[in-house]
């Protein structure tokens, strides 16, 4: 009966001896065996692997594309205007045995690889002008930080994939007198603006009134031919009706005359009874001078 037990826990530490001999590498790892710390097996492939259990152990690293964010740096150019800088990088481990002497943990490379992208930046961004990284050609400057970084990078086992300039302005300072001397240039264009606005209404406005002066001129000159022409037809036509019948012709202006002297307030006349104006306002039996 004691065999029992005794072969049960034979049993027990095969199995945990055997599932401690066995680990796993997926496709997005890369593993390092160690044995007392020094490195025994490198496997980057996916799939099984097999290590001495207890005595061994297994550290994981990534084989993935990993991402490098850096804080906002400020750099000069060649042309002595500075310029903060916001960039990013995207780097993977390429020599994991490399790697693990030299930082140890991925954790710790990100510092390293900051101070080595921002040195590439400096170094860079120094040899240009302001212009140039402000430029759509800042691609080949990207290009170049890339190449600086990537051959310092390789001493810790890692790549530089791509470096990106996701921004470059000017410091806080050089921002507000940039935007003030800015704001002072469109101030003093809208005021020629304004001003060449205002000679020109002026000049609109002096042709108006020439053109307005001219017309009315022209209109009353125009009045002034036809009043005569229409005064001289109606001169013609009295004469003509005084021709025809002239006794009717003094009538009828009597008759005007009356009809503009006697109306209103202006109705009572001093004038001799005797008087030729009253010929027609005698009796009617009378003819006019009996």
């Amino acid at each position: 009966m004691r065999v029992v037990p005794i072969i049960a826990a034979i049993a027990a530490v095969v199995v945990i001896g055997v599932l401690s001999s066995i680990f796993i590498v997926d496709e997005r790892k890369q593993a390092l065996v160690l044995q007392f710390g020094q490195v025994k097996q490198v496997k980057t492939e996916p799939g099984l692997g097999f290590k001495f259990p207890f005595i061994q152990d297994v550290v994981y690293y990534e084989s993935r594309i990993l991402p490098l964010e850096t804080s906002a740096l400020e750099v000069t150019p060649a042309d002595e205007r500075r310029l903060v800088v916001d960039a990013f990088a995207r780097w993977r481990i390429i020599n994991v045995i490399q790697f693990r002497q030299a930082v140890q943990a991925e954790a710790a490379a990100l510092p390293r690889l900051e101070r080595i992208l921002n040195a590439s930046l400096r170094e860079v961004l120094g040899t240009v002008t302001s212009a140039d990284v402000l430029s759509p050609e800042r691609t080949v400057l990207m290009t170049r930080i890339r190449n600086a970084a990537r051959v310092q990078a390789t001493n810790l086992g890692v790549e530089i994939i791509d470096v990106r300039i996701r921004r470059a302005d000017l410091p806080q300072q050089n921002l507000n007198a940039t935007f003030a001397r800015m704001n002072a240039e469109r101030e003093r264009e809208a005021a020629d603006e304004r001003a060449r606005g205002k000679e020109r209404a002026q000049e609109v406005r002096a042709t108006a009134d020439r053109e307005a002066v001219e017309l009315v001129s022209e209109a009353q000159r125009a009045a002034e031919v036809i009043r005569g022409e229409a005064d001289a037809e109606r001169n013609s036509i009295y004469a003509g009706a005084y021709g025809r019948d002239a006794e009717f012709f003094a009538f009828y202006r009597s008759l005007t005359a009356y009809e503009r002297a006697i109306q209103g307030n202006n109705s009572t006349l001093v004038i001799s009874p005797d008087s030729e104006f009253f010929d027609y306002l005698k009796s009617p039996s009378l003819a006019p001078g009996e």
